[in-house]
């Protein structure tokens, strides 16, 4: 089964400041703010949703194909998708840009202060779809080049190919038109609670007629689990019991690979869910979005457990 995954590849650069921003801010000079946080330490992960996604799945066993760009310094995640046997042939390189990369410092109270610079994230993919049998692929539309998002399922419903619409922070970008265009069709729209509210103001469609739409509609809502909706009924799926919870970046993403393997593993709706928790649960308990790990005995043990 061809698994194709549209996202994002980032680095993220991690700064730990050892105060407090508030200390260094004075609200009354705002309109001439020029601060400098001398931070501790800096650690640089591999992300973007493509790339996570991606992980899961290849840690589940499967083969997926990351559709995405990358820039100049893609050396050093190249070497990373090697070591995970994880396909780069239709990563598309933009050797004028840097990577995307989210750089982001964080204080003693949580505060975050995130830079982002979208790189070689500003150029389209421009995958071929004829390229696949419609009946041997699936493909999960996330975010990242915003065009792509837009231009996929168009071509995914030309070719008759079915695929997942997760839209996530990508949604203020859309226009109703085009969201609803892309909605319609999907075998499966994937949010979290926030943004599938968003899409009810954006859209002016309440759930119900959204289901006229997309097949189902999964929404994720953190330590409370997770509500499969379809046109016949409401299934809640449970959060897994982890050890301990770490870090909750990039969880949604290991969530999405478990469900997708589930999906081309024949399992029904329920099952997939319950895979993306399970697979969700072991992203919990790491820092970072790609630094978990687990056997298939594992995952079992913890999915039927």
């Amino acid at each position: 089964m061809n698994i194709i995954v549209s996202g994002s590849m980032a680095y993220d650069r991690i700064m730990d400041f050892p105060g407090y921003f508030a200390d260094h801010i004075l609200p009354d000079k705002i309109h001439v703010l020029n601060v400098c946080f001398q931070v501790n330490s800096m650690r640089e992960e591999y992300g973007g949703t493509a790339g996570n996604i991606a992980y899961a799945l290849t840690l589940l066993g499967e083969k997926p194909l990351i559709c995405a760009t990358i820039g100049h310094d893609y050396q050093k995640y190249y070497k990373r998708l090697a070591k995970n046997s994880i396909s780069t042939k239709y990563i598309k390189i933009i050797p004028d840009e840097f990577t995307a990369g989210a750089y982001i410092t964080t204080d003693r109270a949580d505060n975050q202060i995130t830079g982002f610079n979208p790189g070689a994230m500003k150029y389209r993919t421009e995958l071929d779809l004829r390229k696949f049998r419609p009946q041997e692929t699936i493909m999960i539309v996330s975010p990242g080049n915003f065009e792509d998002m837009v231009n996929y399922p168009r071509a995914c419903k030309e070719r008759g190919i079915d695929y997942i619409l997760d839209p996530g922070q990508s949604l203020p970008m859309w226009n109703t038109k085009n969201l609803i265009e892309a909605i319609e069709g999907c075998r499966i729209l994937i949010v979290n609670d926030y943004e599938l509210e968003l899409i009810t103001n954006k859209t002016g469609l309440k759930k119900n007629a959204l289901l006229k739409l997309a097949g189902t509609i999964i929404t994720t809502l953190g330590e409370l689990g997770s509500q499969i909706s379809t046109r016949d009924r409401e299934i809640s799926v449970p959060v897994f019991k982890v050890k301990k919870v770490v870090d909750p970046t990039g969880a949604g993403d290991a969530y999405r690979g478990g469900l997708i393997s589930g999906l081309v593993c024949g399992k029904d709706i329920e099952q997939c869910a319950r895979m993306g928790s399970a697979c969700a649960s072991f992203s919990l308990e790491h820092y970072g979005t790609q630094e978990y790990s687990f056997t298939l005995e594992e995952f079992n043990e913890r999915l039927n457990g």
